[in-house]
């Protein structure tokens, strides 16, 4: 069992819930909701622990309808050489939303914005919240949600109509939209070989 486990429980608690050892080795420790921020801040900041390396954020839903929604947070401390995986459990019968951790690990600005895209989760305090993988007007709930039909709820040909019909300036900000239109400033010569699909080694011209 990772060492951090008793002193969260020695710093947090009755906010630190169950907690064990995966196949692989790593430990796996569930937090309450409300204690999630502090508790990160935590394994961050504490020396000994600094978890100073998000290296994910994810979630998971189970087949059986009573079990809640589960938010997977995976901590590297660089330092110490050491991963925790830290759980919290969201209902499904409550609002699904939690602290963004956005103001302690940059990283996890595109993470929670696919974990709200993908299954529903609102992360209070994300400084941009907004689908990052289907467009902003997507109407047909949250795909990785076990409720979501295969084919999607809508008919082929009108999510079609819905994706053509798709303003780029909502779901893209302009410095995103100008990155693509940087592409008619570049050498014509390099333009073909990208046209081309090459991707490798493009000499940039002084």
């Amino acid at each position: 069992m990772n060492p951090s486990v008793d002193a969260l429980r020695a710093t947090f608690g009755n906010a630190i819930g169950r907690a064990l050892v995966a196949r692989d080795g790593e430990t796996i420790v569930t937090i309450g909701r409300d204690a999630l921020l502090d508790v990160m801040r935590w394994l961050r900041d504490t020396a000994g622990h600094s978890y100073d390396y998000l290296v994910d954020v994810t979630a998971v839903e189970y087949r059986d309808g009573e079990r809640p929604i589960e938010l997977v947070y995976f901590l590297r401390s660089l330092e110490q050489r050491a991963d925790l995986r830290v759980k919290v459990e969201l209902p499904k019968e409550q609002e699904l939303v939690v602290d963004s951790v956005v103001g302690l690990w940059a990283g996890a600005d595109w993470l929670e914005r696919e974990v709200y895209d993908m299954f529903g989760v609102t992360f209070r305090g994300h400084p941009d919240l907004r689908r990052i993988l289907m467009w902003e007007t997507y109407a047909e709930g949250y795909p990785l949600r076990k409720d979501f039909p295969l084919r999607g709820r809508f008919s082929r040909a009108e999510q079609v109509r819905q994706a053509l019909g798709a303003n780029p300036e909502a779901h893209y900000s302009m410095e995103e939209l100008s990155i693509a239109e940087a592409f008619e400033e570049l050498p014509e010569d390099m333009r073909e070989r990208l046209r081309r699909g090459e991707r490798g080694k493009i000499p940039f011209s002084e």
